[in-house]
């Protein structure tokens, strides 16, 4: 059965910056390949004008998740840096309302909707059901899904259009099902309506 994206849906695209993508500091291997996918969706989601939504890491130079700060990562997505912007590749719509997360020194925040205007602005728009894809799957996407799932929005996970760190091999697909298990819903591109 298709699914018929409509007034009240949002596109939530989670994390394609440069420091997650192959040649960043914290690659997703394979980050590459979904990002054709979020085009198209993006494109749709545009074409149907329906708002798009990009979420980005916006640290500081110091933040506590690095590991000089007692963290568990390498440097990565410091606000301004050429690594904090969103891929090249990334054909974001000329609209697309920006979110940018985890900006204090002192706090992490993997979710799109932790300590930011996400809620708000989904709120302002009417928006009752999110589709969200992105990176990493395990990390930003599924803390992002797990919140809008609180927030009680219809949730699908764009299970063609996310990747994993896969740190052990079943990371990412352990991660899914527990988003399916919450109450998402995993979809592919094909089965949106034309």
């Amino acid at each position: 059965m298709k699914i018929v994206p409509a007034s009240g849906d949002a596109l939530i695209v989670v994390d394609m910056q440069s420091d997650f993508l192959p040649g960043g500091n914290l690659a997703v291997a394979g980050g590459n390949d979904i990002i054709p996918l979020l085009n198209h969706y993006m494109a749709y989601f545009a074409a149907h004008q329906l708002p798009v939504f990009a979420t980005r890491c916006w640290h500081p130079s110091n933040h506590c998740s690095f590991q000089a700060q007692g963290g568990i990562w390498p440097p990565h997505c410091i606000a301004g840096s050429k690594g904090a912007a969103f891929h090249p590749d990334l054909e974001l719509p000329i609209n697309t309302h920006i979110i940018s997360k985890a900006t204090t020194q002192e706090k992490d925040a993997y979710s799109g909707f932790t300590d930011t205007q996400l809620n708000e602005l989904l709120q302002s728009l009417a928006i009752q059901r999110v589709f969200i894809g992105g990176i990493a799957t395990e990390y930003c996407v599924f803390n992002t899904v797990k919140d809008a799932l609180r927030f009680h929005y219809t949730t699908f996970i764009l299970e063609d259009a996310v990747g994993a760190i896969n740190q052990r091999p079943e990371d990412g697909q352990q991660a899914l099902e527990e988003m399916i298990h919450l109450g998402a819903r995993s979809i592919h591109y094909e089965e949106l309506a034309p």
